[in-house]
């Protein structure tokens, strides 16, 4: 498996039609969400990629603010061809350790589906608040310093 993290425009026309078509299954389809996944926030995001072959297997997006003390990540995906081989967690621990080397110091707010609370505590994040809807799904705020 190859793993790789690049800006909006490093990505080639097909990493970007692999990064949307996975959103799209697995966040509108899937979770039957309708919701406007283009947002313009993966311009200035980051886009961590784990491939095999030419399959995109697992994504996530990287939203550093290089001028404030917050920063967050989302669209934490993993394919339905790829779920129970670690690929959760190894994508999140790849986004930890990128965010760690470059962000020291900083702080990490994410807005986490609910049912996923846990995993995201084992990464030493910690939930602020009562969860909240967010198109149509139970999130909540969690946090976390690197």
């Amino acid at each position: 498996m190859i793993t790789s993290i690049q800006s909006f425009n490093e990505l080639s026309t097909q990493d970007l039609y692999d990064i949307l078509q996975l959103r799209n299954a697995i966040f509108i389809v899937e979770q039957q969400c309708p919701y406007q996944d283009l947002d313009y926030k993966d311009q200035q995001a980051l886009h961590l990629c784990i491939r095999e072959e030419d399959t995109l297997l697992a994504y996530a997006r990287i939203l550093p603010d290089y001028e404030a003390d917050t920063l967050s990540f989302g669209r934490i995906v993993t394919a339905t061809v790829a779920r129970g081989q670690g690929l959760g967690k190894q994508l999140l621990s790849n986004v930890m350790d990128y965010l760690q080397t470059h962000f020291a110091g900083k702080m990490v707010h994410i807005h986490a589906q609910f049912y996923l609370k846990r995993f995201y505590e084992s990464y030493g994040f910690w939930s602020e608040g009562e969860p909240f809807d967010e198109d149509g799904i139970p999130h909540i705020l969690m946090v976390r310093s690197l």
